[in-house]
């Protein structure tokens, strides 16, 4: 039977990562405090949080949510950031980021995005993936374009009329004389 503690952090760990729609699993080790809090802060900016895990207690949270997750994910010092599902594709983004790679010390292990589980090499693609806006302001621009072309394409023939028209008479009144 599982000591008290252990209890309040699985139930703890449900209310985190039970409701969490994206997740990045990854291994913590060896960070100086300042790059653990610039990690922090970036992934703060847009909501995602940070949690250091126990590995037996967030593998059994994630088995009752559906997700087998082997050993090798959840060995070491494994911290989790967790939050919407564009926290999973910001902790992604911030992960591949040059200043990220340079410190080699966090190591992505796997995640969750939208209740599927990702192996380490999805969940860093996930940084390819364009944040909410762009992708609704691409959405715009698709929905948009025909419409655009359709009136340029109706204009222009009016348009060609009226400067016709326009050429003609600038024309013959150069050539009407002045009185």
């Amino acid at each position: 039977m599982p000591n008290l503690v252990n209890r309040l952090l699985q139930q703890e760990y449900k209310n985190a990562l039970g409701s969490a729609r994206g997740m990045v699993i990854l291994t913590v080790s060896g960070q100086t405090m300042e790059q653990n809090e610039t990690f922090r802060d970036q992934l703060a900016e847009k909501g995602v949080r940070v949690r250091v895990v126990r590995n037996s207690l967030a593998r059994r949270v994630l088995a009752e949510r559906g997700f087998e997750v082997g050993a090798d994910v959840f060995a070491g010092t494994v911290a989790v950031c967790y939050g919407e599902a564009e926290a999973a594709i910001h902790a992604a983004k911030v992960l591949s980021k040059a200043d990220a790679k340079k410190i080699g010390k966090l190591v992505v292990r796997g995640g969750v995005l939208e209740d599927q589980f990702l192996d380490a090499k999805n969940t860093l693609a996930l940084a390819d993936v364009p944040d909410k806006n762009t992708l609704r302001a691409k959405l715009v621009g698709c929905i948009q374009g025909p419409g655009r072309s359709l009136v340029s394409l109706l204009a222009a023939n009016q348009g060609g009329l009226v400067r016709l028209l326009q050429a003609k008479n600038d024309k013959q009144g150069a050539a009407a004389p002045q009185a």
